[in-house]
């Protein structure tokens, strides 16, 4: 009875040191992101950065200096820079509230007990070696895990001649099938896998969404297990990450650590809190309720197939269901080379815009896609205020050069923090990670560049029936040579 006690009395003393460890955590990465903001800011006033003026030198007043006409113009390009505010601000909200460095997440119950989890990936079936390679890996995890009650289900639209187990299920996808409302790409596979004669899955089952390329971590099946067993959302998401393992291109992989950064800010924020996918949500690491996602479906026709992973969370959103952030992380490849890079963001951005101006959602449901357009579709021209604060500078507001500064400075923390919770320091080592951190801020420029293309590319020359697939298998030409 005694040790029980003192067990007890041990693991309360643990938990209450993990909740000081937490708090004091959190408020050292709310102080460096309040004090890199505070800085930012300062050095931008002091030197003009946004409005390019010289603070000891007066100017001309901007209408005698430019005339009408181009002063209108130089401050309606430099109040764009605003779009990205209402994201910037979800960001900030979920770094400062939430811990970014949270303990690893522990069973709440036996994963002999829990409900059947069905991992689907589907795919056009391409990359057949890649498939069988992470089905592999992705299997292990699970027996790492003790997982019992679980199937992993490749649809596909190219048969890959999967070896036939009791875990493991292929369903082709017939090249004759046609959805009700025309739906294409992705989004008809993932319907056709809920059709009733080909779903095999009960209302309370779960189905866990992954790409070709996304390998599971220990850490992701406990969430997993953990969120389906509390049962409080229909659906849930969590943190992929893009530098585990070779990394195939530095500068894509150094870009794509924002993404990470985001999902700890806005993603996290909207869905620990809100319990709803303002912004929108990631293709994979879906946890889905079987029954919601039959509900909801991914049949809306051929403007919801371009992003079908934005328009399903925003009809899920505007048919009430409950959105949860679950703990762990999975991880993926970035793309391997540019071209892919500006092809994706493209697709997304092409994606996106088309939910956001579908007629069949509601406005109040997709107020979060239609600031991302609007950021997306400004991008071009709101980075002519770089070159421009310095060649046809004008004053601005303090206001607008604080909000300015906020969003700059808020873009740049998510590089840094994502870089910091992307590159292992057992393996890169401390120096290593500071070094990839500032790297991922400078990268930023230039991937600006490629930024401003995809958008180019999405918005004036884009037609709707595109959904470019990038590279996703390795092979002699990407991996490093061997000596």
């Amino acid at each position: 009875m005694t040790t029980d006690v003192l067990q007890a009395d041990n693991v309360s003393t643990c938990k209450e040191q993990s909740r000081r460890w937490l708090s004091c955590s959190n408020l050292m990465h709310v102080c460096c992101l309040a004090l890199y903001c505070a800085v930012f800011w300062a050095v931008s006033h002091i030197f003009g950065i946004f409005s390019g003026m010289d603070r000891d030198q007066p100017e001309p007043w901007p209408v005698e200096r430019y005339g009408h006409a181009l002063t209108v113009v130089l401050y309606f390009l430099r109040y764009l820079v605003v779009t990205p505010f209402v994201f910037s601000i979800f960001n900030c909200l979920g770094i400062i509230c939430f811990s970014v460095f949270p303990h690893k997440p522990r069973l709440q119950r036996s994963p002999l007990l829990g409900p059947f989890l069905c991992f689907r990936v589907v795919t056009r079936g391409l990359f057949p070696q890649l498939v069988r390679d992470n089905i592999e890996q992705n299997l292990a995890v699970c027996n790492n895990v003790d997982l019992q009650n679980f199937l992993f289900e490749v649809v596909t639209d190219a048969p890959i001649n999967l070896a036939k187990t009791s875990r493991v299920r292929e369903v082709v996808v017939p090249s004759e099938y046609r959805t009700r409302r025309g739906t294409l790409f992705k989004a008809r596979a993932l319907q056709y896998s809920l059709e009733p004669e080909v779903d095999i899955l009960s209302d309370d089952d779960w189905i866990i969404h992954l790409d070709e390329e996304t390998l599971l971590t220990e850490d992701a099946v406990v969430g997993i297990i953990n969120f389906v067993a509390e049962g409080r959302h229909h659906f849930g998401q969590g943190v992929i990450t893009y530098s585990k393992g070779h990394v195939v291109n530095w500068l894509t992989t150094l870009a794509d650590s924002v993404r990470v950064g985001v999902d700890y800010g806005s993603l996290r924020f909207t869905l620990k809190v809100l319990h709803k996918p303002f912004f929108s949500w990631k293709g994979s690491f879906i946890v889905a309720n079987a029954s919601a996602e039959k509900s909801v479906s991914f049949d809306h026709g051929p403007e919801a197939s371009i992003a079908e992973d934005c328009f399903f969370a925003m009809v899920a959103f505007q048919q009430g269901y409950s959105f949860g952030f679950v703990d762990g992380e999975m991880h993926e490849k970035s793309t391997f080379t540019l071209k892919d890079f500006v092809q994706q963001r493209r697709r997304w951005m092409r994606g996106i815009s088309l939910t956001a101006r579908s007629p069949l959602l509601p406005l109040r449901y997709k107020l979060g896609p239609v600031f991302m357009t609007l950021s997306a579709f400004f991008l071009p021209v709101t980075a002519l205020n770089i070159p421009l604060s310095f060649l046809m500078p004008i004053p601005l507001s303090l206001p607008l050069n604080v909000v300015c500064a906020f969003i700059t400075s808020t873009f740049g923390f998510l590089f840094i923090l994502g870089a910091l919770k992307s590159f292992s320091m057992r393996r890169y080592g401390v120096v290593g990670c500071a070094v990839l951190a500032v790297a991922s801020l400078f990268s930023s420029f230039v991937i600006l560049i490629f930024e401003v293309t995809a958008s180019v590319l999405a918005f004036w020359c884009s037609s709707m029936a595109e959904f470019y697939i990038v590279k996703k298998e390795l092979n002699s030409h990407y991996l490093p040579s061997v000596v």
